[in-house]
């Protein structure tokens, strides 16, 4: 029987676990990873006996961005379905942004593209030192306008022009430096970690949590309303069904670089 994608539990002290599920590819996201997230963040928040929400991946790697095969297939959907494949990521993304209680993701490994905006949109991030990071969206000729805003939010706008518009691969060191994850912590003492922030939560009043946060997010204009929904979801998936949209998903997985490519040093 196949796995669900996203694996949900919640332990007698109210920390709800939710763990990526597609270890076989790096937890890449598709369909399923959304709506098994939207499913899962909408029936948590709701929850009374939740206190907090802890991310984590399954395997070798944290979250390596969407599924490419899956990118390639939803191109060529109609407009409304590959439409509504954007608003679904987007959607995901804000009911994690938005959540009402505290948020931690646990960093391991590959964390590209989706990954990334679901680090910018918690709480508290910590990574461990093998971790690597990238918004590598524009490699394969797509847009990542579902994270936009969270990552703007998250890391400033200087930080997301460079890593964005580049698409490189940075270290837990940077992603430190950046403000992306908040402290790199060695893999064999990521649990004690864990539970010295769960406790300084547990101190916390779950009312007086609740309305920090959305204070802070709503008081930033930092909440999305349905048109910024709408708007990121659009721009999304026309770039992701656009000519070069087509051409850099079948690059990926032909392992050939684009054909908009112009190496550095051409006769070298």
């Amino acid at each position: 029987m196949t796995q669900a994608p996203v694996l949900l539990s919640v332990d007698d002290r109210g920390v709800a676990t939710a763990t990526l599920n597609r270890p076989e590819v790096g937890n890449a996201y598709n369909a399923a990873m959304l709506d098994a997230l939207i499913d899962g963040l909408t029936t948590l928040a709701v929850d009374p006996a939740v206190r907090c929400l802890v991310i984590r991946g399954a395997g070798k790697h944290f979250q390596a961005g969407a599924d490419i095969r899956w990118l390639g297939e939803v191109a060529h959907y109609p407009p409304a379905q590959n439409y509504a494949a954007s608003v679904a990521t987007t959607r995901a993304m804000q009911l994690l942004n938005e959540f009402p209680k505290p948020t931690i993701a646990l960093v391991h490994g590959a964390c590209f593209g989706g990954g990334v905006g679901i680090v910018c949109c918690v709480d508290v991030a910590f990574a461990t030192p093998d971790s690597q990071f990238g918004i590598t969206e524009i490699r394969v000729g797509v847009s990542p306008t579902p994270i936009s805003t969270h990552m703007v939010n998250a890391i400033g706008l200087r930080h997301t022009r460079r890593y964005a518009l580049t698409g490189e691969r940075f270290d837990a060191v940077e992603a430190e430096r950046i403000g992306l994850v908040h402290e790199v912590v060695a893999a064999d003492a990521m649990e004690a970690k864990l539970d010295g922030v769960l406790d300084a939560i547990f101190l916390g009043s779950p009312t007086g949590i609740a309305m920090t946060k959305s204070s802070f997010l709503g008081a930033n204009n930092l909440l999305l309303d349905e048109r910024q929904v709408s708007m990121l979801a659009h721009e999304g998936w026309t770039q992701r069904a656009s000519a070069e949209g087509l051409e850099g998903t079948a690059a990926f997985r032909e392992k050939r670089t684009p054909s908009w490519y112009k190496p550095t040093h051409p006769n070298v």
